[in-house]
């Protein structure tokens, strides 16, 4: 029974409606006010020779170092680097080539206009992306940004709320565009996330997954059902292809073909297998990729799928606990 909700309940939902719908407008907002800036910003990252350097502070701050994780991820070298600690150093990390992002809503943070002349001196592209085009940050950039908003979702219009998502879409939209410019592929993210569900997803085939060789269940069509049970025990899987004298997949025996069978027929375990078992099974291709097989075993209701090549021999064997395994459902 669905427990009624009280009128403070009602109250806090509204709130949590409220701030959605600020944050939501923001981004609207932001999209329908998008102009070239963001082209010419992320035409300037796509072309740097070296890396694409990310600054911020406070909840800018924190928007910028997942920018600059995305941008990394996505096939453009950047990295983080805070602005107070850059004046005590970490300056010495930029290099001739690399471009430097700015975030800053206000666009008048101290600690990052103490760094504007460094960057300014040493002639490294600055693109700026603050609420204020007129801030001290946006006079200093080669490019701004705009990505004010309306306010806050904040009852008192300070914290940072609709600010903050709309500077992480915005950053999210300018990492799209360059790593569309580059033309970063699919198997290019796949390579850089190899041991990540996002690699595998990419990158994990039905052929890397299959059981083969001793861990294939294969027998012959004139084999007795027992002999199929046997092979179905030593490689732990509740099927077992059925071939021909040529080796060529003719059919598939399961589990639950075994009890079916045994209700209609006590000695179903003495037939020949060329008898019982289910003729054109349902195959895949060790090429598949593994994300696109696992549909099959739900849509089929199958639980393992023999593997076969081009000749039609069963190269494998794939249970859908394989692909579970890896996080592929």
């Amino acid at each position: 029974m669905a427990e009624k909700m009280t009128s403070a309940d009602s109250h806090w939902r509204a709130r949590v409606r409220r701030v959605l719908a600020v944050e939501a407008a923001a981004v609207a907002r932001l999209a329908r006010r998008a102009d070239v800036s963001f082209v010419k910003a992320a035409r300037l990252m796509a072309r740097a020779r070296g890396r694409v350097v990310v600054m911020g502070i406070g909840k800018s701050g924190l928007i910028g170092r997942k920018l600059a994780a995305t941008l990394s991820s996505t096939g453009t070298p950047s990295f983080f680097v805070h602005p107070t600690e850059g004046m005590h150093g970490d300056l010495g990390m930029l290099t001739k080539g690399d471009v430097v992002l700015a975030l800053s809503h206000s666009g008048e943070t101290e600690e990052l206009k103490n760094v504007l002349p460094f960057i300014t001196a040493r002639r490294i592209p600055l693109i700026a992306l603050t609420g204020r085009p007129s801030s001290s940050l946006a006079k200093s950039a080669e490019v701004t940004v705009d990505v004010s908003v309306e306010r806050e979702a904040c009852p008192f219009n300070i914290t940072p709320t609709a600010s903050t998502t709309a500077a992480l879409a915005a950053g999210d939209a300018l990492a799209l565009l360059v790593m569309e410019m580059k033309g970063f592929r699919a198997e290019d993210f796949a390579r850089l996330h190899p041991a990540g569900t996002l690699g595998k997803r990419l990158t994990l085939t039905v052929g890397d997954l299959m059981h083969r060789g001793a861990g294939n269940p294969v027998i012959r069509r004139d084999r007795p059902v027992r002999e199929a049970l046997e092979v179905m025990t030593r490689t732990r899987m509740g099927a077992a292809s059925v071939v021909d004298e040529r080796g060529r997949l003719v059919g598939v025996f399961t589990d639950g073909d075994l009890r079916r069978g045994l209700q209609k027929d006590p000695e179903l375990i003495h037939r020949r297998l060329a008898e019982v078992m289910t003729r054109r099974p349902k195959t895949l291709s060790p090429e598949l990729m593994a994300v696109d097989a696992f549909p099959l075993f739900r849509r089929l209701g199958i639980d393992n799928f023999p593997v076969v090549d081009k000749a039609g021999r069963p190269v494998g064997i794939l249970d859908e606990k394989d692909v579970l395994d890896e996080g592929l459902s």
